[in-house]
């Protein structure tokens, strides 16, 4: 399994616009073939802070993921967020279980 976990910074008043592109994205990610978990959460405080975290199968998975329609619209919708940075990470996981 593969989680994608990470912070996008952008322009806080681009707030609407990339929450709408998110949703959107979001949407058809979640039908993809080896999609586990995919969401988009906004910081609490700072409004131009939003924290990505995702769940797949497989790389493969991932992989086919970047090459479909929807993120294709979904990275050129990214331009008008105004993004400040990023800071997005794959993690390769051997083993899951609970926390307690």
């Amino acid at each position: 399994m593969l989680v994608v976990a990470g912070i996008i910074r952008i322009d806080p008043k681009n707030r609407a616009l990339a929450d709408a592109a998110f949703e959107k994205v979001r949407a058809g990610t979640l039908t993809e073939p080896g999609c586990l978990e995919y969401q988009a959460y906004a910081d609490r405080s700072d409004p131009g802070i939003i924290f990505m975290f995702e769940k797949w199968e497989s790389p493969e998975a991932l992989a086919k993921h970047f090459q479909t329609p929807h993120m294709a619209e979904f990275g050129a919708a990214m331009g008008g967020f105004g993004v400040k940075g990023m800071d997005v990470k794959k993690y390769e996981v051997a083993k899951e279980g609970p926390v307690f």
